[in-house]
Parts: C-alpha cells; structure tokens; sequence
C-alpha cells in the first residue's frame, strides 16, 4: 500500500442529498449497461473523481469491467485482485491520484471490485468508497438475475448446454452468517453436466447438499436438476431431511425412473452445531478439525443412490447426526476431484486434496478463497482438461 502523502486531513465535504436521493432512485431502474456512467455521476456526487466495476468471471481468473472499453485485470499479481482475494480495500497510486480498490460483496459472495479514483484520500473519502461498494454490489445483485448482458460480460468462453440449464439451477458460489459460511466451486466452468451443488439458510439452519448425475450429457444435467428442484420443494415446505431424501427418490423414480444420482445432503443446526446428514451412494465427507482430518469421522452404512431406493430398499433413509465443534470444517466433493491425473496418470488424491485445504486455511486464506485456489491446482494438475465433473462444497460452523 502506497504511503498516502496525498491524502488530505479527514475533512468532509458537502454532498448534495437531493443529487443522492436522485441517483439512487435513478439505480433502480437503469439498465446493467447504463451503471459505469451512472458509478462515476455518484461518485461525483460523494467528492470522488470516477469509479468503475468490475466483476469476476465465471472462473475467477480475471476481473472483466463492465465498461467494455477497459481492459480485463488479472486476479493474481493486480492490485485490483489482492482486494478481491482478500475481501480487503487495497489502495495504489494512479500517478495523478490514487485509486481505492474495493470490494464488491453480496452478503458472504465476493463479486468483483470497485475502482475508485480520488485526487486526495481522508477517512470521510474511505468510508464513502466503502459505501459506494456497498451500493452498486447491491445494485449489481439486483440485475444479474436477469441480465443476460452481465452474466455475457463474465465468460471467457462458450457454454454447453448441459452447463446453460445447471448453472441456470445454481445458487451463489458463497452463503453465510457470522456464525456458519458455505462455499463451492465446479469444474468445468463451461462443460458441466451431472454435478451440481446447493446451499440454503433458514433461520438457524444451514442446508448443503452435492449432486452427481449419472452419465455426463443433458439427460445427466436433467436428473440432477430434477432432483435439486424436488429437495428446494420439500424444504421450502419444512419438510425434514428424510423427508427432502425421499422426495428426490421419489421425483426420479417418477420422471426419471432410468437415470439416478449419488449425493450427500446436510443439514447444520447454527446454534447448536448439531450436523445431520445423509449420504446416498457418494463420497464420504470430510471432517477438518484443529488442521487434520478426522479419518471416519463421517463415515455412514452404504445407501443406494437418489433414485433407486424403492427397487433396493424398503426401509427409509438413515439419518446420521453428530455435533460439530467450533471452527470444524465439512468437505463435500465429487468423485472427480481425486480421481484427476496428471500427465503420468497419478492420481490428485484424497491426501493432496485435503492437505491443499489444510495448508491453505493455516495461511490465514478465507474459505472461498481455498476453493478458487484448490480448483485451479486441479485444472492445473490435469492440465486443463478434466475427465469428469469436479465439484467441492465447503461449510464451516464458527459461532
């Protein structure tokens, strides 16, 4: 961070409320393509010379502005990045002024930066950048449920269409509260078919849950979508975790009797740390606690995968319970995760994949960081070019 001789004593500069009020009112209904003009008019209006925005693409590589005639910037080895990485303001030096890069955050979702552009900085001209951030991650969250033209602004490549209809399924990357964050990644960006992952707060309750369908084409990305659709019903409705099981066995059974998928679904009790969960037919989970997995500790009888319960068994599906301790770390994953091989066929692994976590959680790294971090080393590893879908889901309980 550059020493700031530029900035003036904390002073604070008159703001027209009315042009405030009208700009505000203003957001509301501009287009998406209309907010850089309207990002540099208010920080205008809060003494602040420009700002733009920019967003993270769907892989987070680099931060595309919205402004088309900018450039993208890197996510790694920018000033821009560093502030998205770290969910912290970072401040450079743009030779005739500074430039403030601030976060842009949605409740516990990192969505890309806010560069604001001030001949002098005081605390007054910080905390109206932090304000400004605040206001247009709400004005950008707002709009991208239905802007076509931001979510073209943050792919660097074609999309399938088995990846179209998923991620169309998908909930934000990151959810959270003070006291329980989740967070998930999948891979590839533009190719997914059968994986797919899910995450919701009710009140004091965190619900998790990831998919694999079978077979990698659209019949697969429809099953998991059936079956994403069947728990959000059951749940929304209060139904309890067997409940939301049986729903998504029954909803395959009934439109998809052919095709199935295996998948772990959770339920975690904030107040308390109690964890309920059932797996059916798919990797065992992770327990991270004090930097070490706890071998076993989420290990659970076989059950037959969502969707052929009824032809296998009678009996409903088993619930398995445990109580977290703070600070303990849950990983869900697909099997194609550690089944990723490097150019002499070695496999990622269980092992370098939990110590990836556990390393970079030790360096002080913030969950959805560690999965950025952790998915890109797979594609690397495999070069670029997975074999099969790769999906993780983090949770963690920090009351």
């Amino acid at each position: 961070m550059p020493d700031l001789t530029h900035a003036s004593a904390d002073a604070d500069p008159a703001v027209d409320e009315n042009r405030l009020e009208q700009l505000i009112t203003e957001a509301r209904t501009a287009l998406p393509v209309e907010l850089p003009a309207l990002a540099d008019r208010c920080a205008a209006a809060l003494g602040l010379d420009s700002a733009r925005i920019y967003l993270a693409d769907l892989q987070q590589r680099l931060l595309v502005p919205i402004d088309d005639a900018l450039d993208p910037l890197p996510v790694e080895g920018s000033s821009a990045g560093w502030a998205y990485r770290t969910v912290s303001p970072r401040v450079a030096d743009a030779g005739d002024g500074l430039i403030v890069w601030m976060p842009l955050v949605d409740g516990a979702e990192r969505l890309g930066v806010l560069a604001v552009q001030t001949a002098v900085l005081d605390g007054v001209l910080m905390r109206r950048s932090r304000m400004l951030a605040s206001f247009f991650a709400m004005v950008i969250s707002s709009k991208r449920a239905y802007s076509d033209w931001l979510a073209t602004r943050t792919r660097t490549a074609a999309m399938t269409l088995p990846a179209e209809m998923l991620r169309a399924f998908l909930p934000p990357r990151t959810i959270g509260s003070s006291r329980c964050l989740s967070t998930a990644v999948l891979e590839p960006a533009y190719g997914i078919a059968g994986d797919a992952f899910d995450h919701s707060v009710v009140k004091d309750e965190l619900h998790t849950m990831i998919l694999d369908g079978m077979g990698h084409d659209l019949l697969a990305g429809v099953t998991t979508a059936v079956a994403m659709a069947a728990a959000r019903n059951t749940r929304r409705s209060g139904g309890h975790l067997a409940e939301v099981v049986d729903s998504i066995d029954q909803a395959l059974a009934q439109w998809l009797p052919d095709h199935f998928c295996t998948g772990v679904l959770c339920r975690l009790y904030a107040d308390t740390g109690v964890l309920r969960w059932v797996n059916c037919g798919h990797p065992t989970p992770l327990l991270i606690r004090d930097e070490r997995v706890l071998a076993g500790a989420l290990d659970s009888p076989p059950q037959p995968p969502l969707g052929l319960a009824g032809p296998f068994i009678a009996a409903p599906r088993q619930v398995h319970e445990m109580k977290l301790e703070p600070g303990d770390c849950v990983l869900l994953y697909t099997d194609g995760v550690v089944e990723a091989r490097d150019a002499d066929g070695e496999e990622f692994g269980l092992n370098r994949f939990s110590d990836f976590i556990i390393r970079s959680e030790a360096a002080g790294e913030r969950p959805p960081e560690v999965l950025r971090l952790l998915i890109h080393a797979i594609l690397d590893y495999q070069r670029n070019e997975l074999r099969d879908d790769t999906t993780i889901l983090l949770f963690e309980w920090r009351p």
